[in-house]
């Protein structure tokens, strides 16, 4: 049996030295993000990273630079650590900034094509990325395989000069607005058991002839999840991403940068902060308690996740740590819900400052796909249980 000592070995997560430089950048961000709400730019939104879609703000991010921040600055980006960009996303995150359209793009598509795409790719793609003016759009999960990536059915066949995509992708967030969406598909049969081998990565054009997107409405019925299906897409010898028959390995790596962010425990922050508003002058030591233990376990996520960016700074792949951030950040969101209902009971709702309510309500809606994204709770906690030497 593992005893703690031995556990906590087996997991990386060091902690950041100070930077002055990434403090400043965070305080340029805050400022910016504070006058656009005072001038009516946008109102905060739970969940804002997922159903909160706002291109021309997107788009103003990319101005001041703060878009592919980590990205060469010959592809139009920064140049900067993964430490920097972390900073920035923190505060988008606390404001309820609306980051939706750009988000997928700037986290992670951008990064697989600055490691797998041509040059072409690179140059005509980063620099669009970087500006806020290209959006992307995951395309990993069906309908029948849900988190069982190695159960994808999508196939892609090759053609005389290139391939032949056909199957379907679910919960492709964000691909109604979206350009472009990185595929996982079978190119070739499993390997006898080992269904992971024979799976390839490949970069499709939104707008190609057969490609067809659905809508796929929340509880609260508005849509940023989609059905995305591909009926004989005829895509070119480049869209192959990476090496083919290897998408297995690219897309675990690029699943670390989907799954470590400060988005999988910080979409509750800005209902955090109004209930605290709320409360101002009506504190006592029961609603002290409800919101102390939910500002501690953040303030141990945050630890982890910078954790996590410090480890990608570092140039490792910190696959199995990502997937405890994600395990402990679901648990936490709806926890943060729980306990937040538990500080406001006996407040009445005419004492709620404006907006609280909608944040709440929208907080509640966002629940059920919460654990589902990034892949569900039960996944997580098998990557985990796999370091730990456990099955």
């Amino acid at each position: 049996m593992l005893d703690a000592s031995d556990a906590g070995a087996r997991f990386r997560f060091p902690a950041p030295a100070p930077d002055p430089e990434a403090e400043a950048l965070r305080a340029e961000v805050r400022g910016f993000l504070q006058a656009e709400r005072t001038a009516g730019g946008f109102t905060p939104r739970a969940d804002c990273w997922v159903s909160a879609a706002d291109p021309a703000f997107s788009e103003k991010l990319g101005a001041r630079g703060w878009l592919g921040l980590t990205w060469p600055t010959e592809y139009g980006g920064g140049g900067r650590p993964p430490l920097h960009r972390h900073a920035v996303t923190e505060e988008l995150l606390a404001a309820g900034a609306p980051v939706a359209a750009h988000w997928v793009a700037d986290r992670q598509s951008g990064g697989h094509i600055l490691k797998f795409g041509t040059e072409a790719q690179k140059r005509e793609i980063l620099p669009r990325i970087a500006a806020g003016t290209c959006f992307f759009a995951i395309g990993m999960s069906e309908p029948q395989a849900g988190s069982d990536l190695a159960a994808v059915a999508t196939k892609a066949e090759r053609v005389e000069g290139g391939w032949r995509l056909t199957g379907r992708k679910i919960w492709s967030t964000g691909a109604h607005i979206s350009h472009y969406m990185i595929v996982l598909a079978r190119t070739s049969p499993p390997e006898g058991r080992n269904r992971q081998a024979g799976l390839s990565q490949f970069l499709v054009d939104l707008r190609a002839p057969g490609v067809s997107i659905s809508g796929i409405k929340d509880l609260a019925g508005v849509v940023h999840f989609n059905e995305t299906l591909f009926d004989g897409v005829e895509l070119p010898e480049d869209a192959l991403l990476g090496e083919e028959g290897g998408g297995w390995a690219q897309v675990t790596a690029e699943l670390a940068m989907e799954r470590s962010g400060p988005e999988r425990f910080l979409t509750v922050l800005a209902l955090m902060t109004a209930t605290m508003e709320a409360l101002k002058g009506r504190m006592d030591a029961r609603r002290a308690a409800a919101m102390g233990r939910l500002m501690a376990r953040m303030s141990a996520l945050r630890r982890m996740s910078r954790g996590v960016a410090q480890l990608l700074q570092e140039g490792a792949s910190p696959e199995v740590e990502a997937a405890l951030v994600k395990e402990m950040g679901t648990r936490f969101e709806k926890e943060a819900v729980a306990g937040v209902r538990e500080a406001l009971s006996g407040l009445p709702r005419e004492d709620w400052p404006a907006g609280l309510e909608t944040l709440l309500d929208a907080s509640v809606m966002a629940l059920p796909s919460n654990s589902l994204r990034g892949g569900t709770t039960e996944i997580m906690r098998g990557i985990v249980a796999r370091r730990l030497g456990m099955r």
